[in-house]
């Protein structure tokens, strides 16, 4: 992200940076048509909403005329087209976040760039900051948006291609759907979302057949999985615990083929066996919800 922007330089670096067909490598920040939402929100204190989104057309020399037509639309896309004189310290934490998000995108960005968006914002205020945020990109659909997040629940709703990323080296890249459905390895199938990893023999009932650590291993998400009675499912064990989130259960199943790390099935509540801690159950799955992938 400071790299896109222009705060690190590229110095030592091989490749380039291009934006809109033109290279950035070595433009200094200011010069970069680019928008940018810090995690903090920056806003000033001491300016009104209208005048802390006009700052950077003010900036620009935009003419005043200009700049009040682009800021009542900006408001007016992120639904504060009526709070322009208000000050920052009267608005709500997603209100404050609308604020720097038309400043950003006031100034007709080439890309926008997010930065932990939605990071200091409470649960529920963040499933809605969130959903504004992807109904604004349908809007928006000629804008480049790069979100910067640590949130797999972000990840995967905001954005229309994922990049994963482990220690600076890209793990995947990828639509949402393949990197939750296809990971390459258990980094990042466990990194979006739960998921069980099981050895082959296990997962495909082979028995005593030799198994190598450096192998493949078979990914199972808990949703695929389902509890039936002894005997019907390809793999056997015992409930080790229930939790409870509303309408979705969290099991724990002990293996018999593998004891020493439980499996984790989630169900929606009042679909399928009810689990008791304790029972002796067998798991039932598709073929087709088993991808093999690096350990």
């Amino acid at each position: 992200m400071r790299f896109i922007a222009g705060f690190i330089e590229a110095d030592g670096l091989s490749g380039t940076l291009t934006v809109a067909g033109h290279d950035l490598t070595h433009v200094p920040p200011h010069k970069r048509n680019l928008g940018l939402l810090f995690q903090s929100y920056a806003l000033f204190p001491h300016l009104s909403v209208f005048d802390n989104v006009a700052f950077g057309l003010r900036a620009r020399r935009t003419p005043s005329k200009d700049v009040a037509r682009r800021v009542a639309d900006a408001l007016k896309l992120v639904q504060l087209g009526d709070a322009g004189h208000v000050m920052p310290a009267q608005l709500s934490g997603g209100m404050q976040q609308r604020v720097a998000l038309a400043r950003a995108l006031v100034i007709e960005p080439d890309v926008l760039l997010l930065d932990e968006p939605l990071s200091a914002l409470d649960a529920n205020l963040r499933a809605s900051v969130r959903s504004e945020l992807k109904a604004l990109h349908e809007r928006l659909p000629n804008l480049t948006i790069v979100c910067v997040t640590h949130d797999q629940d972000d990840a995967l709703v905001l954005s229309d291609r994922t990049l994963l990323m482990r220690e600076g080296r890209i793990a995947q890249l990828g639509t949402p759907q393949q990197l939750y459905d296809t990971p390459n390895d258990g980094f990042v199938a466990r990194y979006l979302g739960a998921a069980n990893l099981l050895p082959p023999q296990v997962a495909f009932g082979m028995g005593d057949v030799r198994y190598n650590e450096r192998d493949r291993v078979a990914c199972l998400r808990p949703e695929a999985l389902r509890i039936v009675p002894l005997g019907e499912g390809q793999l056997h064990g015992a409930i080790t615990s229930v939790e409870w989130y509303g309408a979705v259960l969290s099991v724990s199943v002990v293996l018999d083929a593998m004891p020493n790390e439980p499996v984790l099935v989630q169900m929606q509540r009042g679909h399928g066996m009810m689990p008791e801690k304790g029972a002796r159950v067998s798991l039932h799955y598709e073929a087709d919800d088993v991808v093999l992938i690096n350990p």
